[in-house]
């Protein structure tokens, strides 16, 4: 009778502890390499979107101003009416109706519907306008923004929900900023009969100027409080001159929809240098040196992108190493957090002759 075949295992073992635990300490070490390397890649793929949405605004820009021969205003108020609004704030002199240049573009971001159901002669903040206002604009919403998405309720200067017109107003978001310059005018300068404003950013010259309540007076960028600044204007160069940029949601609030009276914008979190800001802070921003700001030791700030004042009147980023802004020809760069302040200044006024260097 034949025999029934056998399988030899032989020799043939399993892997010894140690043996998988070098195989495990292998596959960690390689995966740890690949981590960065994936999480690099995905945000660049965040950033590049990011560049798109500023591209689009930056676009619109230009259709906007090419429709009504000057930029959008930083926001609409109608401060120096006489009399004044009722509405008007005693501080700031913001006032009706409010509506900030993203607002303005609407028609030019394919959000046509919506403009066409706001009244801009009307104020941010009546309740007619409560569901739409608080509209959430996907293309205004940085993807490496870390903070809060939907809509927020104004509050004020003590972070109590703010009250005008029977109701606290509840505004969409936007990742994105509008410059006004080096110098800011805003809070206090809005009202005040005077003010300093920098002559020479090289040796730090100041001279006082009237402002009665006049924005024009101090801003040396491209939008503020009823500006209509033409691109001709913009003498120190379109590609030398920032109009856009970021400021996430991780640091402070700041909506598409306008300015408030009333409303104060606070830090989410807190440096030695910042605090609340008042209500134009909601869509514009500036860089310093500003005659109305000093650091806590008495000297001029200039905060470019992500500069740790982290004041909620500048430009902030989520993206690693810097942000994004647009130029005023509608070219869209990264430049990072180490640029030179001196540098980040000059590109950011429109007339002031400055050389600017190399962002």
């Amino acid at each position: 009778m034949s025999q029934p075949n056998t399988i030899r295992l032989g020799n043939c073992r399993g892997f010894t502890l140690v043996e998988l635990l070098v195989v495990i300490a292998i596959v960690g070490l390689l995966i740890s390499l690949l981590l960065p390397a994936v999480q690099n890649s995905r945000e660049a793929v965040r950033r590049n979107a990011c560049m798109n949405n500023l591209k689009q605004l930056a676009l619109a820009l230009h259709h906007y101003e090419s429709a009504q021969r000057c930029l959008p205003s930083g926001y609409q108020s109608n401060s120096l009416a006489s009399p004044p609004p009722a509405t008007r704030d005693p501080n700031t002199w913001d006032a009706p109706p409010g509506w900030g240049w993203t607002a303005l573009l609407l028609e030019h971001l394919e959000q046509g519907s919506l403009a066409e159901r706001i009244d801009f002669n009307k104020p941010v903040w009546e309740l007619k306008h409560a569901s739409l206002v608080d509209t959430r604009i996907a293309l205004l919403q940085c993807p490496s923004s870390t903070g809060p998405r939907e809509a927020f309720d104004l509050v004020d200067q003590a972070g109590a929900p703010l009250t005008i017109a029977g109701h606290t107003p509840r505004l969409g978001r936007s990742d994105y900023v509008a410059s006004h310059g080096q110098e800011s005018c805003w809070g206090e300068c809005g009202s005040q009969a005077t003010g300093l404003v920098f002559t020479d950013i090289y040796k730090g010259l100041t001279r006082t100027i009237t402002i009665d309540g006049n924005a024009s007076r101090v801003a040396d960028g491209p939008f503020y409080r009823n500006s209509k600044v033409a691109l001709r204007e913009v003498t120190d160069g379109l590609s030398h001159t920032i109009f856009l940029g970021e400021h996430s949601s991780a640091l402070s609030d700041k909506s598409w929809a306008g300015v408030v009276p009333g409303a104060v914008v606070h830090p989410r979190f807190t440096s030695p240098e910042n605090g609340p800001d008042a209500a134009a802070t909601l869509v514009l921003v500036h860089a310093g040196p500003s005659g109305g700001e000093l650091d806590i030791t008495g000297q001029p700030i200039i905060h470019p992108i992500n500069f740790p004042t982290l004041h909620v009147g500048q430009m902030y980023a989520e993206h690693s190493y810097g942000g994004n802004i647009a130029m005023g020809d509608g070219s869209v760069t990264f430049t990072t957090e180490d640029v030179d302040p001196i540098v980040w200044a000059e590109y950011s006024s429109i007339n002031e002759h400055e050389i600017p260097g190399n962002l």
